[in-house]
C-alpha cells in the first residue's frame, strides 16, 4: 500500500493543481435535502443532468439553491428534511419525476426504481434519525444502523451516494468512489481497484500530500481528480457525436 500511495501522490502532483484547491458551488447548497437529490441522481449519469434536477426542484418551489457565502446557513434559513418530505410525498413517484425533478432516471436499468422515489426514501431515512439540517449531520456520521438502512434502498447498496451525500454536507474525510475516481486509480496503479479500496487509498495519499499542501483533504483531492478525469475523457472523446460521447464518459 505504501508504494502505491507514493505512486499516487507523485502522479497527483503532476496531474492536479494541488496548490489551488476549491470546491464547486454544489458543495455549498442552502439546504440539506438538495444534497440528497444531488447524491442520488448523480450516479451513473452526466453531472449536468444532476445539476439541472436540483435546479428544477428549487425553481418549482421558489427556493434558494446555493448559499450566498460558504458559511453554514442557520437552521431557519434552510428547508428542513421534514419540509422537503411534506412537499414531495404528496406526488406519485412518476409525477414527482416528470413535473418536479423533470428527470425520469432509474437507480438501475434492471429492476431499478425511479431516482425520485429513492430520493424520498433517503430523506425519510434521514428523518427517522432526526436529521433535518446540516447541523444534524453529526448524529449519523458513524451510525452503522443508519448506513445499513440507506443501503437497503434500491440502487444504494454500494454506499457511493451515501459517501457523496456526506461530502456535499461538509464532511472532509470522505470521497465518492465513482467511475471517474476508480478510473484514475486503476490507470495509475495499473490494476483493478474496487469501491472499498478507493477511500483508504485517497486518505493515505492525502496524508502524504499534506506535507506540501497542508490545506488538502480527501474531499478536495477527490474533487480535483474527478475534474481532471472528466476533462481528460471529454478531450479523449471530443471527436465523437455529443450523445455518444456522454455515454463513453459516464459508462461503468
Amino acid at each position: 500500500m505504501n508504494q502505491e500511495t507514493n505512486r499516487l501522490a507523485e502522479q497527483c502532483k503532476k496531474d492536479l493543481t494541488l496548490h489551488k484547491t476549491a470546491l464547486s458551488p454544489e458543495y455549498y447548497y442552502q439546504s440539506l435535502p438538495y444534497c440528497v437529490i444531488d447524491a442520488v441522481f448523480s450516479l451513473g449519469t452526466n453531472y449536468a443532468s444532476t445539476k439541472k434536477t436540483v435546479i428544477n426542484y428549487c425553481n418549482h418551489y421558489g427556493l434558494q439553491r446555493l448559499r450566498t457565502n460558504k458559511d453554514l446557513p442557520l437552521k431557519d434559513q434552510q428547508e428542513s428534511t421534514k419540509q422537503f418530505i411534506n412537499r414531495i410525498q404528496l406526488s406519485e413517484p412518476l409525477i414527482l419525476a416528470t413535473t418536479i425533478f423533470k428527470n425520469k432516471q432509474r437507480t438501475s436499468t434492471k429492476n431499478g426504481i425511479l431516482k425520485a422515489e429513492a430520493v424520498l426514501q433517503f430523506a425519510k431515512t434521514l428523518q427517522k434519525y432526526g436529521v433535518n439540517y446540516f447541523q444534524d449531520i453529526e448524529k449519523i456520521l458513524t451510525n452503522k444502523k443508519f448506513e445499513s438502512d440507506i443501503k437497503k434502498i434500491k440502487g444504494q447498496a454500494k454506499g457511493i451516494s451515501l459517501s457523496y451525500f456526506f461530502m456535499l454536507a461538509g464532511t472532509e474525510n470522505l470521497i465518492k468512489p465513482d467511475t471517474m475516481i476508480l478510473r484514475y486509480l486503476r490507470r495509475i496503479l495499473q490494476r483493478k481497484v474496487n469501491v472499498e479500496e478507493a477511500l483508504p487509498l485517497l486518505q493515505q495519499t492525502t496524508e502524504l500530500l499534506k506535507q506540501e499542501y497542508p490545506q488538502l483533504t480527501p474531499r478536495l483531492l477527490d474533487h480535483q481528480i474527478w475534474n481532471y478525469e472528466r476533462a481528460t475523457n471529454s478531450s479523449k472523446y471530443s471527436f465523437l457525436p455529443e450523445n455518444f460521447r456522454k455515454l463513453q464518459e459516464n459508462s461503468y
